[in-house]
C-alpha cells in the first residue's frame, strides 16, 4: 500500500520519465477534484497528499541516505496541482461549469512545473538538496508554486491589458 502511495498507483514505474509520467497523470485527477468541488477540494486534497506523501516516502525509503527515488512520483503529483491552482481558482471565481477544463491552461501548467521541476531554480534547489522525505516533497512544492505564480501573474497582466 506504501508503494502505491508514492508510486502514485505505480505509475512511477513507468520506464521512461516517471517523473513526466506522474505529473501527467496528475492531472486528469486535479480536474475531477476541481470538477467534484472546485478550488477548496483541490487544495485540500493537496495538502493530504504532501502530508501523506512524507509519512509515505519515509516509509517507503526506510532512511535511505539519498530517499529520492525515481519511481516516487507523489511528490509530483502534489506540484503539479499546485501549479493548477491559478486556473482551478479562476473557473472557480467566475462561476464556470464545474466541468469546464481549459486544455490550454492546464498543459500551460504542466509544462512550467516540469520546466521548474527540472531545471530547479532556487528555492528549488535548496530543497533538492534535503535528503529527507520532507525535502523529496518540498522541491516539487515549491517547483509547483513557482508555476502558479507565473501563471497567475500571466493571468493578472492579461486582465489589466484587457480591461485598460
Amino acid at each position: 500500500m506504501i508503494r502505491a502511495i508514492t508510486t502514485f498507483g505505480f505509475i512511477g514505474r513507468v520506464p521512461v520519465a516517471p517523473g513526466t509520467a506522474g505529473s501527467l497523470a496528475a492531472v486528469p485527477v486535479a480536474w475531477l477534484l476541481h470538477g467534484l468541488g472546485g478550488v477548496i477540494l483541490l487544495i485540500g486534497a493537496t495538502a493530504a497528499v504532501v502530508l501523506l506523501g512524507i509519512w509515505a516516502i519515509a516509509r517507503d525509503t526506510g532512511g535511505a541516505a539519498d530517499p529520492d527515488r525515481s519511481e516516487i512520483v507523489i511528490d509530483e503529483v502534489a506540484g503539479q496541482w499546485i501549479a493548477l491552482f491559478p486556473l482551478s481558482a479562476g473557473l472557480s471565481a467566475r462561476g464556470a461549469e464545474p466541468w469546464e477544463i481549459p486544455l490550454m491552461g492546464g498543459l500551460v501548467a504542466f509544462v512550467l512545473f516540469r520546466i521548474f521541476d527540472i531545471l530547479k531554480p532556487w528555492p528549488v534547489s535548496w530543497a533538492d538538496r534535503q535528503k529527507t522525505p520532507l525535502g523529496v516533497m518540498l522541491d516539487d512544492v515549491l517547483a509547483g508554486a513557482m508555476a502558479a505564480l507565473v501563471i497567475a501573474g500571466t493571468a493578472a497582466v492579461a486582465r489589466m491589458a484587457v480591461a485598460g
